[in-house]
Order: C-alpha cells, then sequence, then structure tokens
C-alpha cells in the first residue's frame, strides 16, 4: 500500500521505522516544523524529521496540517493509507477523507480509556495497573473513531513516563503493522468504540506537577511517575523549586515517629545518605534523586552535603 505518514514525537519512531521495512512504501512523511528547544532554545528537528533522512524518505514539514498545501500534496500522491502516530495537530475532514482507503491512528491507550494528547502521562498519575495501544479508523471527533485492533499492557512500579511510552511505543508499532496486514488484506473489522466509557487525558500544564503533600503518599508517588520528563512533579523548598525524580512510598514510618507525635503534611523526618524520608497526609516518601531549582539532577546524598536542610522543616510552602 502506498502510506502517508503522520508523526512528529518520540512515540511515532518505532512505528515508522516498522513500517519502512515491511514492504509497505512511504510515499512521504508528514511532520511539523522545527522549533527552538532546550535551555539554549536552539531551533530542533522533530524526531520524526530525523529518522526521515536515516532513512531517505520523502518529508514534508507543515506549520499547519490542514493548510491548501498539504491538501495539494495529497492529491498529489494519491495514497491509499494515511498513518497517523504522535503528530500533535488535528486533522481536518478533508484530510481524513485524502486517502483511498482510509486514514487510521495508533493511539497510546486502551481506547475509549484516556483519549486525548497525554495518556502515558494520565495512566500513570491516576494509578492504573493496566494500559496499552489501540489501532482505529480516524473520523472528525478526536480518539473516538472504530477499533481496528487493541493490546494491552500491565504497568510495573518501577514505570515512568518515560519508560512507559518506549514499551508501548515498540508494542504499538507491532500492532499498527499487523493492521496495515489486515487493511491490505480486505479483512479489517471495525468496532465502535463505547462512548459511556470515554474519559480524556489532556496535555499536561505545569501546575500539573505540583505536589499537594496533603495527598496520600502513593498519590504523590504517582504523580512523580506521570510527570517524568514534563513538567517534572516538584514542590518548594525555602521558597525555590525542588524537582522529584525518584521517589519510594515507605510503608512505616520512620524510626522514632510515633502516633503521638503526628507529623505535618511535607514535613521532613529523617535525613541519611539514602534519601529524605517526608510525611504526606497517608504515609511516607523516601526522596531519593531530587533537582533543586537551577541546579542539576542528583541524588539525596548530594543534596545533602550541599544544603543546610534539617528535621522538621516543611516542603511545600513557596513562601
Amino acid at each position: 500500500m502506498k502510506i502517508v505518514f503522520f508523526g512528529s514525537g518520540r512515540f511515532a519512531v518505532p512505528a515508522l521505522e516498522r513500517i519502512y521495512r515491511s514492504g509497505h512504501e512511504i510515499v512521504c512523511v508528514v511532520t511539523q516544523p522545527d522549533r527552538k528547544a532546550g535551555r539554549g532554545l536552539v531551533l530542533s528537528p522533530t524526531p520524526i524529521k530525523k529518522v526521515s533522512g536515516t532513512l531517505n524518505l520523502r518529508l514534508y514539514q507543515a506549520q499547519e496540517a490542514n493548510a491548501a498545501g498539504t491538501q495539494e500534496l495529497l492529491v498529489q500522491l494519491q495514497p491509499d493509507l494515511l498513518c497517523v502516530v504522535a503528530f500533535g495537530q488535528i486533522l481536518s475532514g478533508i484530510i481524513l477523507a485524502a486517502p483511498r482507503l482510509m486514514a487510521i491512528n495508533l493511539h497510546a491507550s486502551l481506547l475509549p480509556k484516556y483519549r486525548g494528547a497525554a495518556p502515558v502521562n494520565w495512566a500513570l498519575i491516576n494509578g492504573e495497573r493496566q494500559t496499552g495501544v489501540s489501532v482505529i479508523k480516524m473520523v472528525q471527533k478526536m480518539d473516538a473513531g472504530p477499533l481496528i485492533l487493541q493490546k494491552s499492557l500491565g504497568i510495573e512500579e518501577s514505570d515512568d513516563a518515560l519508560s512507559l511510552e518506549g514499551k508501548l511505543a515498540v508494542l504499538g508499532a507491532d500492532l499498527l503493522l499487523e493492521a496495515l496486514g489486515l487493511i491490505s488484506a480486505g479483512k479489517c473489522r471495525l468496532i465502535e468504540q463505547n462512548e459511556a466509557e470515554a474519559n480524556f487525558a489532556p496535555k499536561l500544564k505545569k501546575e500539573h506537577g505540583l505536589i499537594d503533600w496533603h495527598d496520600p503518599a502513593a498519590q504523590i508517588f504517582n504523580r512523580v511517575r506521570g510527570c517524568a520528563r514534563w513538567p517534572g512533579a516538584y514542590t518548594y523548598y525555602k521558597g525555590r523549586a525542588l524537582k522529584l525524580h525518584k521517589v519510594k512510598v515507605m510503608p512505616e514510618a520512620p524510626a522514632g515517629e510515633t502516633a503521638a507525635k503526628k507529623p505535618s503534611p511535607g514535613e521532613v523526618l529523617t535525613i541519611c545518605k539514602q534519601g529524605l524520608t517526608v510525611a504526606s497526609a497517608k504515609g511516607y516518601l523516601l526522596i531519593e534523586e531530587l533537582q533543586p531549582e537551577g541546579r542539576r539532577r542528583m541524588t539525596a546524598a548530594d543534596f545533602i552535603t550541599g544544603h543546610k536542610i534539617s528535621v522538621g522543616d516543611l516542603l511545600g510552602d513557596k513562601i
């Protein structure tokens, strides 16, 4: 089949590589423009642009994917299929109707759960134990098209947004290739999603990473996992932001803590080279790796060496 691949983010890379190796013809890759990124705001290509160059694929960068230029390109190419994976823009009905067969999308959740831009993050933040990938036929409504294939994946306690996205990207690439085989053979069976089970995973904002020490320790642990990379889970110490990278839920109170002395949420209870033990509304959190504002990521031992933190100090107050 002649395929136009729409993709931008890291999640789309294994899918593009698998299709390239499969024998299907990728007639063009559509991705977003280069953007400024990093502390130096250096103009950087999308991960899909980098891979497309390595594979010597025709590339089209669309500032606005629904503009006339994209429509003209698709008329010229006459693809059988559009494959959309982590592209980052909502496609119009005109674009979706352009291929001879259909437009399909690989999504990192078990639809209809977690429709939207950040399904991996919200599955972790909400403490899900299972997620997966879905291939759907695209319709005008976001992530609402009929299902072609799905496959589930268990979420491990050690997973964060980075590791889980990587696992799902590989799983999804294989599932997408399987879906292409069904479509090519005319054996694709479409199953409508159950709208009553739908929920949403909106794009994360900076404030989604803010830790509330009045939450249970397990909930804070999930927020740290789900906000890895962006926006990062953070609290405040002496008025400055403190990003938490690696934490662990402690099942018991630290030695010396008794029921007679109930600590305040965010109170530092113990300090040692293994980490800082901090109280939450329910349970305790061991902070093992963290990053002070304007500094590098470091172990708790390094942080303790360079900062005058004491037992009884409170995390969480911005002032």
